[in-house]
């Protein structure tokens, strides 16, 4: 393959695109911003889950200036198709993550759809949320033979180094 240098060149087109066109493409991020808002784990298409996953952040962002800061309540009013959602957003997701600086999602791949397209899919979510964790959690393993052989080493080598010392 040659490289040549319209492969290098953006020609303006930043983000992924997504349904008709940009008007479009508005609607479809802003129906899945409002569901996962709404159930705080949405499974979607990978690109759409990634694409979504910005605006997601940068809306907690802005929800923890709080509601009387009026550019955050202007950005909540326009993503969130579903104006009952605006509180749960100040009251909940926003107090859930106060102390944290980023990082408010978490995605996860899937096995693609079984239909046609076969698209890779992805469950997007809050960190934090109600529902258990997709994922099962690891099992401390300190209590295996192996790591007790290990640490009655590490204790031998550290008494060892201080009697030399001494």
């Amino acid at each position: 393959m040659r490289l040549t240098l319209r492969a290098l060149i953006s020609h303006g087109r930043v983000a992924r695109r997504m349904g008709l066109g940009p008007e479009s493409r508005i609607n479809i991020l802003r129906n899945i911003l409002t569901g996962l808002v709404r159930h705080e784990r949405l499974e979607t298409t990978r690109a759409r889950a990634d694409e979504v996953r910005f605006y997601a952040e940068k809306m907690i962002d802005y929800a923890k200036k709080g509601e009387t800061n009026e550019k955050s309540m202007k950005m909540a009013d326009f993503w969130l198709t579903e104006k009952d959602l605006i509180p749960k957003l100040f009251k909940v997701l926003a107090v859930r993550f106060e102390n944290q600086t980023g990082g408010y999602t978490r995605m996860a791949r899937i096995p693609n759809r079984e239909n046609l397209d076969r698209a890779a899919m992805a469950v997007l979510e809050y960190k934090g949320n109600p529902f258990p964790p997709l994922f099962p959690v690891r099992r401390v393993r300190e209590l295996s033979l192996v790591n007790q052989l290990l640490k009655g080493y590490r204790e031998e080598k550290a008494q060892m180094v201080a009697e030399k010392k001494d």
